[in-house]
């Protein structure tokens, strides 16, 4: 199966990056701060169509801030929402190809600096051009209903596992033909569509390693009530899907669900947790939450660590100055422990 084996992830994490890796942060918030107007059922993936040199600016700033995966601008982006926007089915399919290309566009920028300025930054306690990846994100069929419910995992006893395979297989196979090195399905409401997008990269034979990512409303449960651990199972048991977590999750949540996650699988888990507000599906509107905020969730990130998780980033309303805390706070610990163990 080449690179689409289990074990792509934990290989590149222990040989490439030194024990652990960095996700990117918010793309949206990012993307507005900017001046972009995503007030659209598309939301970010407006940005293909009106302002791809946004999204490139927001990759490198990531990459700046010490990201080892960009995370692309197709997680809103359907051919079933580009139609509804007028375009025909050639287009909705090229414009899902260019979200993986314009990730790649600033990986290549990025590494030819790096190249040209010698790469000073540290890393790991050393000077490296660092190992960059570009993961293909996949949003819930939630998403693109844009009604909420991928904040519910509600969708009704009409939608079955074959409803969800039919409605992602087409720009599945599109976005692993466009040559990312992961496939990310993001956002993950419940335990079908897990059980549906498995089923999916063992059908298609999809040779792109995948990680799944709950959203998660407490310490144990995703949004729609089931169990993460249910859910952890069904990503353990496909042989494709290279890591496992959570995000879109407040950070107060994160510990208990690396806990709950450890224990039913020994794929590598990555956690990507909100900013520590919480979003209203109904008003659209974020809410302060009781719960960590930016500042404090980033100090949690060594915590996290050392329960088991592997790789970390940021969700909705984090920034390149959360990725680049994040990067900082795992290169101090790594410094810690390789003391402690000298």
């Amino acid at each position: 199966m080449g690179k689409g084996t289990a074990s792509f992830v934990r290989e590149w994490v222990a040989e490439k990056c030194g024990g652990y890796a960095v996700i990117d942060g918010g793309l949206a918030t990012e993307l507005e701060r900017h001046g972009a107007d995503l007030k659209d059922p598309l939301w970010s993936a407006k940005c293909l169509l009106t302002a791809s040199h946004l999204l490139r600016k927001v990759h490198l700033d990531y990459l700046d801030a010490g990201a080892n995966i960009l995370i692309t601008a197709s997680y809103q982006a359907t051919l079933e929402g580009f139609e509804g926007k007028g375009y025909s089915r050639g287009e909705g399919e090229a414009l899902l190809r260019r979200s993986v290309e314009i990730a790649r566009e600033a990986r290549d920028i990025f590494s030819d600096k790096c190249t040209k300025n010698s790469c000073d930054r540290l890393r790991n306690g050393r000077s490296c051009t660092p190992p960059i990846l570009v993961a293909a994100s996949v949003g819930s069929y939630g998403a693109y209903l844009a009604d909420g419910s991928e904040y519910s995992g509600h969708y009704g006893d009409a939608v079955t596992v074959e409803t969800l395979k039919n409605f992602h297989r087409m720009r599945l196979l599109i976005l692993a033909d466009s040559d990312p090195d992961l496939i990310a399905f993001e956002t993950i409401p419940n335990k079908i569509e897990a059980q549906a997008y498995a089923e999916l990269l063992e059908e298609e034979g999809i040779e792109i390693p995948a990680w799944f990512s709950f959203s998660c409303k407490d310490g144990s449960n995703v949004v729609s009530g089931d169990s993460i651990s249910e859910c952890a199972a069904i990503a353990d048991s496909c042989e494709r899907v290279a890591a496992v977590g959570v995000n879109c999750t407040a950070p107060r949540y994160i510990h208990s669900l690396i806990e709950s996650i450890t224990k039913v699988t020994n794929k590598p888990v990555l956690v990507y947790p909100n900013s520590g507000e919480t979003y209203d599906g109904e008003s659209k509107q974020w809410m302060k939450s009781s719960g960590e905020g930016e500042e404090d969730f980033v100090s949690y990130v060594a915590k996290w660590r050392d329960a088991g998780a592997s790789l970390f980033g940021g969700c909705c309303r984090t920034t390149p100055s959360t990725i680049k805390a994040i990067t900082e706070a795992l290169s101090a610990k790594a410094s810690d422990d390789d003391n402690q163990n000298s």
